[in-house]
């Protein structure tokens, strides 16, 4: 499987996570907590990143944070592997504590850095003892979810405001931040006079709490390694590197998305028919391929896709997308008429 490319720039900031191997603990217990803070106020000194928010979960961290020189990689695998000799030793154990690479996103910080910072606020309370877990929320953004009652908003908000292990209670003023952590950069972002903006950032944040956490921002993650809009995309091509046999998600980002109209008129040459003609025909794959093609190249959202097509329900869209899925993986034809189209769009899936 092709590694995930690093996008590295200076200026650029980034959403970093990583995981303990098999999902153990990485933090045992408070001791194991403050030395990573620790590790983390020495990476912002030797490494110039500018912290502007984190994170620590018992099997996981994340991090939210600035490059003032193209150092990513570097800078966090020097916190991972200073922290993990220093657990080992601690704990008289050996081998691997986090699980492969740590996982990156470029981050466009003037659509993305408030939204990604109330999400890494947030990990605390996203738990199913406090009805946000993942089948909770997946419920409340459908509308499936009664809205929480008193007890428990108080509950979640608790919680929220004394976790002692993320910058949340830095960024709402209940303690002084650390001079390693930047909280100005991020609350700018939520406007209003400077003297009102930890309150409204506390505000924006517990809104979720009461009313539901809603859709997360890596729905809206492009190629596993980019958060942000068409113009943010086009500032990262410049910066791509690496090689390409070994990070396809890299060709994906420097090369043009094609739209759906050049993939349907690829699909027509293949087939030599014109799309009115197999469109709504009962078991031809030509629909099917183009709607995968839609979410998988183009990379349409479920309901673009549908409102391209003239379809009713962008559920239509997933069930075919899944379908096709499964012929691809059973059917070589089928498997050959998909490489003679992406070879038409000149791309590669």
């Amino acid at each position: 499987m092709a590694r995930p490319l690093r996008i590295e720039r200076a200026g650029g900031w980034y959403h970093v996570s990583a995981r303990g191997n098999e999902r153990r603990a990485i933090y045992r217990d408070d001791r194991d907590r403050r030395h990573f803070l620790e590790v983390l106020a020495e990476m912002v000194l030797r490494y110039r990143v500018r912290l502007h928010g984190f994170v620590l979960m018992d099997n996981h961290y994340h991090l939210l944070l600035e490059l003032t020189e193209a150092n990513l990689s570097r800078a966090v695998q020097w916190v991972n592997v200073s922290y993990s000799v220093w657990f080992n030793r601690r704990h008289e154990r050996s081998g691997h504590l986090f699980q492969g690479r740590f996982k990156s996103v470029a981050v466009s910080p003037e659509e993305w850095a408030l939204a990604l910072s109330r999400y890494v606020h947030l990990n605390p309370v996203r738990i199913r003892t406090l009805g946000l877990g993942k089948r909770d929320r997946r419920a409340q953004r459908v509308g499936l979810s009664p809205a929480p009652d008193a007890d428990q908003v108080r509950e979640r908000i608790a919680l929220l405001r004394g976790y002692r292990w993320s910058s949340y209670r830095a960024y709402i003023g209940l303690e002084r931040a650390p001079a390693w952590l930047e909280c100005q950069n991020v609350l700018s972002l939520g406007g209003g006079p400077e003297r009102d903006r930890r309150r409204r950032y506390r505000e924006y944040v517990e809104r979720a709490v009461r009313e539901g956490v809603g859709r997360s921002p890596w729905e809206s993650v492009r190629e596993q390694v980019v958060l942000g809009g068409a113009e943010f995309l086009a500032e990262l091509r410049a910066h791509v590197s690496g090689s390409r046999q070994e990070q396809r998600g890299a060709g994906r980002l420097l090369a043009e998305r094609p739209g759906l109209e050049a993939v349907i008129a690829a699909i027509e040459k293949v087939k030599g028919l014109p799309w009115a003609d197999f469109r709504d025909r009962y078991g031809d794959t030509g629909r099917d391929m183009a709607l995968t093609l839609g979410r998988r190249l183009c990379g349409l959202k479920l309901a673009e896709v549908a409102q391209a097509v003239g379809l009713r329900h962008y559920g239509v869209v997933a069930t075919s997308v899944k379908r096709y899925a499964g012929r691809l993986a059973k059917d070589r034809a089928e498997r050959e008429r998909m490489q003679q189209v992406l070879k038409r769009l000149n791309c590669e899936m």
